[in-house]
């Protein structure tokens, strides 16, 4: 696990001093990386990876991103989907934020039925060459029936085609 992680920090440091991309339209973006989440009522933190798919569908105004989630800790498992919602901000020719929100649909693996959340998160991508860059994702999610709240945060490579 260790190891993995130091080749996926290799990977990322490179990205991160490549040269500068030029802007243009990327199409669809796949997002892949480690993610973690952290229940805010002091349960285990629960850790896996990410993997979206997100599309500029109006453009400066809205990008939708589907993704899903596999977390685990202490031998359970769980599945996340989420549908998000965001509106792009163009920081520079290389770097974007996003801002969005939408449903989260979360199933444990070992039975039991789902949960529902809306989750809200804050998107910093860094488009380090013309189809490859890295991103930065904290998330904030909220049960509406039960109060329960997460922070969570993924990261990793993006490719753009």
């Amino acid at each position: 696990m260790a190891k993995r992680l130091r080749g996926l920090l290799a990977v990322l440091a490179a990205l991160a001093i490549a040269g500068p991309a030029q802007a243009e339209e990327r199409g669809w973006v796949l997002e892949i990386g480690p993610a973690a989440e952290w229940a805010l009522q002091g349960e285990t933190p629960n850790y896996g990876g990410n993997l979206a798919v997100e599309k500029e569908v109006i453009e400066r105004w809205l990008e939708l991103e589907l993704g899903m989630t596999a977390l685990g800790t202490s031998g359970q498992g769980e599945l996340s989907w989420d549908l998000l919602f965001k509106k792009p901000f163009t920081l520079s020719p290389t770097v974007e934020m996003m801002v969005g929100a939408g449903p989260e649909l979360t199933k444990p693996l070992n039975g039991g039925w789902g949960r529902f959340s809306l989750e809200f998160a804050v998107d910093f991508m860094v488009w380090s060459a013309d189809r490859v860059g890295w991103f930065v994702e904290p998330t904030f999610s909220v049960n509406p029936g039960t109060g329960e709240t997460a922070f969570g945060a993924t990261g990793g490579i993006l490719l753009s085609f």
